[in-house]
């Protein structure tokens, strides 16, 4: 199952300039305990920042993803993982709740939105390039794939609801990618 679920992601790659996801079975990530499904094409892709501890290795990123689900679940209440995808510094893309099912990353836009969390905290420095090729391609992805509108809008989390995330340097740059809309 696992050389299936690869080859399939190899594909995607091919077929639609996906980036390497890892689905929450590869990482080892627990079952939601609730799913609501969400309409798609979204018409919003929202960007975040974990606050937590950068990871540049796929097995840092892994133990990265554990530790955060089980704060989503166990500390803050939710089902599951509040994102869509989560992004390591590794390059790769890690599944959160997925394209289809509503998270719980930004009030008021998680049932018309992609959450995807950059692994670390972006106050002061930019995640690496790995990570920033990552977000984007997986943006591409979702467009081609038709879970993303091709007009979406592209927001910060700070421009949907009161906080700093995600952070400073990390909004300023993608401030000015395509899309993007205060």
């Amino acid at each position: 199952m696992l050389r299936l679920a690869v080859l399939l992601s190899a594909v995607c790659a091919i077929t639609h300039g996906c980036p390497t996801i890892l689905s929450k079975s590869q990482w080892g990530g627990r079952s939601p305990t609730c799913r609501t499904g969400m309409q798609t094409p979204v018409s919003y892709v929202i960007i975040h920042h974990t606050e937590g501890s950068h990871c540049t290795s796929q097995s840092a990123c892994i133990s990265q993803m554990k530790s955060i689900q089980n704060y989503h679940i166990d500390s803050r209440g939710w089902c599951d993982i509040g994102y869509s995808f989560l992004v390591g510094e590794d390059g790769k893309v890690y599944e959160g709740r997925g394209w289809t099912t509503v998270g719980a990353h930004a009030p008021n836009y998680n049932s018309n939105s992609i959450g995807i969390s950059v692994m670390g905290s972006f106050t002061s420095k930019n995640p690496n390039s790995a990570a920033q090729n990552a977000v984007k391609s997986l943006i591409s992805c979702g467009v081609s794939k038709g879970y993303i509108k091709s007009a979406y809008i592209l927001k910060g989390h700070r421009n949907v609801t009161a906080t700093s995330c995600p952070g400073n340097t990390f909004y300023n740059l993608i401030s000015s990618w395509a899309r993007f809309q205060a």
